[in-house]
């Protein structure tokens, strides 16, 4: 008697009444059922609407004695027909979210055929995977940012393992932060990433629980979304957000109910503030867009070659597309690194217990990215599966981690960092030790309140000073403390690093060493055996 096929106006019919639910139910509040309903008498002319709780028992004796009154016909049989159509309602709206749960429990996606598998298993046997990968990543269309770009697909890929890593993209405006993003992005299934750009505040806790387990969380712009950053916070740390509201049942007794979003996910925003989003960028790999004059001629010949239609752009959709069944064949697997107890970070390092932990998370997800070169080990006592990190997996973590790592170590703001890394560079072409904030000013074409803003910082921190004028000048000269202390600080990091390095050699050297050999005499009567045998 119930047909919902029109979604905005389900109808009801019976012998005596036919019942028209304008705008259908609303499926999330199950303690309620507020429908507006039309009801006729068969073969009459009278329309009754009105809007009513069909859960609720008061309203509904009222109702039942207007609507007998409006259509002139007996109580019981509206409340009979009433109860019916509250039954019919129940019914259709559980089995409703049935399918939705099972929806959601089902992933959404494209099916690899047996072709596709092995292709994208043959691919992550390669040797050189990653150094291949790189390579597809930049023919899927993203140009230049050779390092970043490898970087954040390693993090992205590593939302399908238990500590998850993220990254912020930080930039001036217009060097094309959100534009590297969404590329990389676009190697990820969309069945396993949610792209957000604007969000309430409460929107995160009303995602289903298990909704955003192991996805990928695009932010485009954090200015929009600040109103969410204390849950993304929350859910990057503890990996699950709990909030506690109160509502009232169907008998209209308060209860206190807690709504629960599980992790862990991966996150991914952009920002041109790096100081305003400290808390976030402190959980986060801070990427840092190339500005240099050679990265926008890349961009600037790829736009040219694009306007022209040079560029095969379905060269580019294949790579894409085959990046995508890669991620979508690496299996969810524990990754253990018996070398973690040699590896140290530079003391330089600013808080170095988190950046610790991001330095090993990062080598696990080159590990786990390289996961059809290992071998499946099992843990003897629970029986769990997992593989181990390699000497290798580790030294390509180091060579990919440099640039983040002499970030983290730096005392000033990476867009205060280009600016000064500039300065030198414009210092050293026209053979000059001092220099005056205008002739800067318009050789870097920076705004003058910007270039005030690192002044303020660079003199506080002691990279540049006010020069002592000489006897009759009036213009004010300012001069670099240490041109090499960025190169210096480098070096201390890469040096780390390597020591790192040359220790697991050593006692993987000391370990071979220690195996007992098997004499030259020993040997010789072993082969003999095995010959006469």
């Amino acid at each position: 008697m119930l047909n919902t096929t029109n979604p905005n106006h389900y109808t009801f019919t019976t012998r005596h009444i036919e019942i028209g639910i304008l705008g259908g139910i609303k499926m999330n509040k199950l303690e309620s059922m507020r429908v507006t309903l039309s009801l006729k008498k068969v073969k009459g002319e009278s329309i009754l609407r009105h809007s009513v709780d069909l859960y609720n028992d008061t309203m509904i004796e009222k109702f039942v004695r207007k609507v007998a009154e409006r259509l002139e016909i007996g109580t019981s049989v509206v409340r009979k027909t009433l109860q019916e159509l509250t039954s019919d309602l129940e019914n259709y709206r559980i089995e409703q979210l049935e399918k939705e749960k099972v929806k959601l429990a089902t992933p959404v996606g494209k099916i690899l055929s047996t072709k596709e598998k092995r292709a994208a298993e043959k691919f992550l046997k390669s040797k050189d995977v990653l150094k291949m990968t790189n390579e597809l990543i930049g023919k899927s269309g993203v140009i230049g940012e050779e390092v970043n770009r490898l970087l954040m697909y390693l993090i992205f890929t590593s939302r399908k393992t238990s500590n998850p890593l993220h990254c912020i993209s930080l930039g001036s405006s217009g060097v094309g932060k959100t534009h590297l993003q969404s590329k990389v992005a676009e190697l990820i299934p969309h069945e396993n990433k949610v792209e957000i750009t604007v969000l309430s505040a409460n929107a995160f806790y009303y995602f289903n629980r298990t909704e955003l387990q192991h996805k990928l969380i695009l932010i485009e712009d954090l200015d929009g979304a600040e109103s969410v950053l204390y849950p993304l916070r929350e859910l990057q740390s503890k990996k699950r957000i709990t909030k506690t509201v109160v509502h009232k049942d169907r008998k209209g007794s308060t209860k206190t109910i807690h709504l629960t979003v599980e992790g862990p996910v991966s996150v991914a925003g952009c920002t041109t503030q790096e100081s305003i989003y400290e808390d976030n960028s402190n959980r986060s790999f801070l990427l840092y867009i190339d500005e240099s004059v050679e990265q926008d001629k890349k961009i600037m010949h790829y736009q040219r070659l694009l306007s022209a239609g040079q560029i095969n752009k379905n060269n580019e959709l294949m790579a894409a597309r085959f990046l995508r069944d890669v991620q979508r064949v690496l299996k969810p697997i524990k990754v253990v690194n018996p070398y973690a107890m040699y590896l140290d970070l530079p003391q330089s390092v600013f808080k170095p217990r988190r950046t610790n932990a991001h330095y090993l998370q990062f080598i696990e997800a080159v590990t786990f990215y390289k996961q059809y070169q290992r071998e499946e080990k099992y843990n003897e006592q629970t029986g769990e599966a997992y593989i181990e990190t390699t000497i290798e997996d580790i030294k390509e973590a180091n060579e990919l981690i440099v640039e983040v790592l002499l970030r983290k170590s730096d005392e000033i703001t990476g867009a205060c960092r280009n600016y000064l890394e500039y300065l030198k560079t414009y210092l050293e072409q026209v053979h000059q030790t001092r220099f005056t904030a205008l002739e800067v000013r318009r050789a870097l074409k920076v705004k003058k309140t910007t270039q005030w803003r690192y002044h303020k910082q660079l003199t506080e921190s002691y990279y540049i000073r006010k020069c002592k004028k000489q006897k009759g000048e009036t213009t004010t000269y300012y001069e670099v403390t240490n041109p090499n202390e960025y190169k210096e600080l480098e070096n201390t990091i890469s040096k780390a690093l390597e020591e790192s390095i040359l220790k697991i050699n050593r006692l993987l050297d000391s370990n071979r060493s220690s195996v007992p050999k098997r004499s030259t005499a020993k040997m010789e009567r072993l082969k003999e055996t095995k010959t006469a045998s």
